[in-house]
């Protein structure tokens, strides 16, 4: 299927469990590769003076730790995705406070209105800028470029019997998801756009998304 009708294919083919990822090439596999290593080294040169201009943005608003783990499962099993922090130091604190707000975080797993997210952290969010960190992610074989969405253990149940196909790829810093409705799309739409991403993947479909995808953070549109 070519890779302009995968937001079609969406809509009209609904997933079913025994959908399966596309079987790559051993050419396609070292080429996006090899994508990931020259695009993450590039980017983490280049955007140097903005990693120094958000870790100072970061510590001036809310001081220490500048970076934020984020525990996160993905092929190969887990690993720390690191962020720049967005969120007060006593987030924990402020969910299990609220049990309305952190009913809403269990359904969604994403707070439109997020009460811990500091000022400067809305700003980064709304520009992606917070997942810059990412990078470092790409370049040492966890991530890469473009993939489906990066999720914690404990949304992994939302994929219900597509669990095992999200685990058969690398999750990415950016994807499908990203360039097509970000948080303004339900969870279960997220979930379809991830298992089509997967099934349909291909080469030229991971350029259309890196090339969509400046544009999209430019916008600032769908990001909370």
């Amino acid at each position: 299927m070519p890779h302009e009708d995968i937001h079609s294919a969406s809509a009209l083919m609904p997933a079913t469990p025994a959908t399966r990822a596309r079987e790559r090439q051993p050419y396609e596999c070292f080429l996006k590769r090899a994508v990931d290593l020259l695009g993450s080294s590039i980017l983490l040169c280049l955007l140097c003076p903005v990693f120094l201009a958000v870790a100072l943005l970061v510590w001036m608003s809310e001081g220490p730790p500048i970076f934020y783990p984020r525990r996160v499962v993905g092929f190969g099993g887990e690993f720390n995705a690191y962020k720049f922090r967005t969120m007060r130091r006593n987030a924990d604190a402020i969910l299990a406070a609220d049990p309305e707000l952190r009913n809403a975080f269990t359904r969604d797993f994403k707070l439109k209105s997020d009460p811990r997210v500091t000022g400067a952290g809305a700003w980064l969010r709304k520009y992606s800028l917070d997942e810059l960190p990412q990078l470092a992610n790409v370049l040492k074989g966890q991530m890469s470029l473009v993939g489906p969405r990066m999720i914690t253990a404990e949304e992994l149940s939302k994929y219900g019997p597509y669990q095992e196909l999200l685990l058969s790829v690398k999750p990415g810093l950016t994807g499908y998801w990203q360039i097509r409705g970000r948080q303004e799309v339900s969870y279960e739409e997220r979930v379809r756009m991830d298992v089509q991403y997967i099934t349909h993947w291909s080469l030229g479909l991971d350029l259309t998304i890196l090339l969509k995808t400046p544009w999209r953070v430019i916008r600032g549109e769908g990001a909370y």
